[in-house]
């Protein structure tokens, strides 16, 4: 508890920093402009929190050095692997000029990194026909990078709105310490308690008045060591089902996927163009809307931004806690892997479609809806 605790209270110290230095003279960290598909906040913002979780995250791992030397040095060396893809999410988030392709290129650099350094390779997936792939060295490698780079993009995904990604990637790192507890995985236990109470403290400076955000560097540093802590988790393990990690992670894995499909094939457009109907992005503007009343200024954004996350929050709990209670068991795990998916796409269309379940809906746009209709006809 001691590291979690440390990372905590180093996070937040070095954030609250970072907030308050911005507010003085950091244009350059700013978000802005504030126009956009993918826009939805107020008033410019830093958007450099992931600086304040790095240094969390390294203070746990310097006590963890001075505790447990071994333990100590695969975490300076995790985080030396990490790196190239934080970089090159705070380049962009400074200098608003770095493409999507070339954060995704250097976070491969990173997990190829770690591939090599921390043995950090897929070698098991219990998906037919890819087990037998991976046996072979380069395609396991070549597996790995696309994984972890994919996870990292897709964390960076969600991150639209104050304490979505932070919290999301907080439970995921919870179930991995957690079943890592249970396998006797002391590495990936601390450094699970580590990287939560980085994010915690972040999170108490970014939920829910947003004060700082996570950025590119801090959205590619969290997917990086969440996807390596998982496959840390699964190689140093082997009671432990690969599909435990993949239902951890799948609401951002699956919103990725969901979305290539949405913009490829059914809008026929790239799927590296930002657009603004995500599912986070359509809880904000068809729920959101009505449950905080549609005006513009800063305090109902502020609101509305803030009340959106809790709903996802919700959504990553459906995969997470299902995966924490049956993390050696293949076949229930692929089971609600299933349902999961089909839930995501049946909530996504009945939003898109104004048909909205009635249990998203809050009071106040019942009332409002009911009275636009007006009272029933009389009989």
């Amino acid at each position: 508890m001691s590291i979690f605790l440390f990372a905590f209270a180093l996070a937040a110290l070095a954030t609250l920093w970072l907030v308050r230095r911005s507010g003085k003279s950091g244009d350059l960290a700013q978000d802005k402009p504030l126009s956009g598909p993918q826009k939805f906040h107020e008033r410019p913002v830093p958007r450099v929190g992931g600086v304040g979780i790095l240094m969390g995250v390294a203070a746990a791992v310097g006590l963890m050095s001075w505790s447990h030397p071994a333990a100590g040095a695969a975490g300076w060396i995790l985080l030396g692997c990490a790196m190239p893809a934080f970089l090159a999410g705070l380049a962009e988030d400074l200098t608003k000029n770095v493409s999507p392709s070339r954060r995704l290129l250097f976070t491969c650099l990173s997990a190829a990194l770690a591939a090599w350094m921390l043995q950090a390779v897929i070698v098991r997936s219990a998906i037919p026909g890819l087990d037998w792939a991976l046996t072979l060295p380069w395609v396991a490698v070549a597996v790995t990078v696309f994984v972890v780079a994919g996870v990292a993009n897709s964390v960076n995904i969600i991150d639209g709105f104050n304490g979505l990604a932070s919290m999301c990637v907080m439970l995921m790192l919870a179930s991995l310490g957690y079943v890592a507890f249970q396998v006797g995985d002391d590495l990936v236990m601390w450094l699970a308690l580590a990287g939560a109470g980085a994010i915690a403290g972040f999170f108490i400076l970014n939920f829910p008045l947003g004060l700082i955000f996570l950025g590119d560097g801090g959205a590619y540093f969290l997917g990086f060591y969440v996807a390596e802590l998982a496959i840390l988790l699964i190689n140093r393990n082997p009671q432990v089902s690969p599909m435990f990690v993949l239902l951890v992670c799948i609401y951002p894995i699956f919103e990725t996927l969901f979305s290539i499909y949405r913009k490829k094939f059914l809008k026929g457009i790239s799927p590296g163009v930002p657009d603004g109907v995500h599912l986070h992005m359509l809880l904000y503007r068809r729920i959101m809307r009505w449950a905080v009343g549609p005006g513009g200024t800063r305090r109902s954004l502020r609101v509305r931004n803030s009340m959106t996350s809790p709903y996802l929050w919700v959504m990553c709990m459906f995969a997470v806690v299902p995966a924490v209670l049956f993390w050696d068991d293949t076949a229930v795990l692929a089971g609600f892997i299933g349902l999961f998916a089909v839930s995501y796409v049946v909530l996504y269309w009945r939003i898109v479609r104004f048909r909205t379940p009635r249990f998203l809906v809050a009071p106040r746009s019942r009332k409002s809806t009911l009275a636009k209709r007006g009272p029933p006809p009389a009989h």
